[in-house]
């Protein structure tokens, strides 16, 4: 006891700091609406506590900001899986340039080409381009040739070419001439019946092409078109013979589409998307903006992506359409010198205490200022009734 008394006169100097000071339990009147508001008070604070813990605990906010693109990599990879339900696959190729102009001849690739019949169901199982944008010949010894075919007024002896012994000879001497050859089926190396089923069935089956392509990391083109491809003096051309090129419709499906190894979910605006041509042949042109991302997770791993918008134009080309152009599917892209960040936005501990104290003292007050405006309000409305209102 004569201890608790030495530190008497500090205990009453605590007393007089007490910011929550307490009435006499005398002078506290309980109501049915306290204990109402009482109950919701709590209610609500349970609500939204619960709330704030599963979004700390759960959910994940991002930042994003946009800093210079300083990487270095040499490479870009172009995932595609584009369906063009009514050119079969014999009759479409695919080519990628750069943005000098120059096609890539040995790029790195694992592209895929898989028939359909017009309903969109598989043929047979998808087969893998050996070379992008050629088509091997396989009627070299198909029919029995003579020793030197005619090259049907092609010949050319400057370049040694005087004699064509097969199909594709007929076809290279007619592209160094740069003539095109308009009846192939009169061509005795072309008639060959694996040439025959091809062109019976250019117009009757559809194709899809899917897979990837590495090409160098600078602004470029790719574009699925009919037609075997080939440069003359640095032009690109397509042959699309026996038939003109408004005889193929270049309706198509793009499944998916994206720029680097490592996808986005939900930043690839073309995939699922289709263009339907309802008169003649139409040249599609895709106008692609590609915007490096790195992307941050919680866990220290660290992503690299590519995000893209894009702007879509299309145009008949057919004969008498007054364009000028070939049909396809045409897709140019450049690279922003800008980069953006993503990074996991990480919520301190001392900012989810503060959130949940804040969110306890709120609704607290406001519960209790809630009740205090009913219980006066009922007080005065009883002093009306009995005449002591003042």
């Amino acid at each position: 006891m004569n201890f608790l008394k030495k530190f008497q006169p500090s205990i009453e100097t605590l007393k007089q700091l007490d910011a929550y000071s307490k009435p006499i339990e005398d002078f506290r009147v309980k109501t049915v609406s306290g204990g109402t508001a009482s109950i919701l008070c709590w209610l609500v604070i349970a609500i939204l506590l619960s709330k704030r813990v599963y979004e700390f605990a759960f959910n994940t906010e991002t930042v994003e900001m946009i800093v210079v693109d300083t990487s270095s990599g040499s490479k870009l990879q172009i995932n595609i899986d584009i369906v063009v339900p009514a050119v079969s696959c014999d009759y479409l190729a695919l080519d990628a340039m750069d943005s000098s102009g120059e096609q890539h001849l040995h790029i790195e690739h694992s592209i895929f080409k898989r028939r359909l019949d017009l309903a969109g169901n598989p043929i047979e199982d998808p087969k893998k381009e050996e070379k992008l944008g050629t088509h091997k010949s396989q009627n070299d010894t198909a029919i029995a040739l003579p020793k030197c075919g005619s090259c049907y007024g092609a010949e050319n002896p400057e370049r040694n070419i005087t004699c064509c012994n097969t199909c594709e000879d007929v076809k290279k001497a007619y592209e160094l001439k740069r003539w095109s050859l308009v009846e192939i089926d009169k061509v005795e190396q072309c008639r060959s019946t694996q040439d025959a089923e091809k062109v019976a069935r250019a117009l009757k089956e559809g194709c899809q092409i899917y897979g990837y392509l590495e090409v160098n990391r600078v602004g470029g083109s790719f574009h699925v078109a009919p037609g075997q491809s080939f440069s003359v003096n640095h032009v690109h051309v397509h042959d699309v013979q026996p038939f003109s090129s408004s005889a193929f419709n270049t309706s198509h499906i793009i499944r998916h589409l994206s720029f680097g190894k490592t996808k986005l979910a939900g930043v690839n605006p073309l995939d699922n998307s289709r263009s339907i041509a309802t008169e003649g042949a139409v040249m599609y042109q895709y106008y692609i903006k590609i915007v490096p991302t790195k992307r941050f997770h919680k866990d220290g791993m660290v992503l690299y992506s590519n995000q893209f918008s894009v702007t879509k134009h299309s145009k008949v080309v057919s004969p008498g359409s007054g364009d000028s152009g070939m049909p396809g599917i045409f897709f140019s892209y450049e690279l922003s010198a800008l980069m953006v960040k993503i990074s996991d936005k990480v919520i301190p501990w001392s900012h989810f205490l503060n959130d949940c104290c804040s969110c306890i003292g709120g609704v607290f007050i406001v519960f209790m200022l809630l009740d205090s405006f009913f219980y006066r309000s009922v007080v005065l409305w009883k002093k009306m009734e009995i005449g002591k209102a003042h």
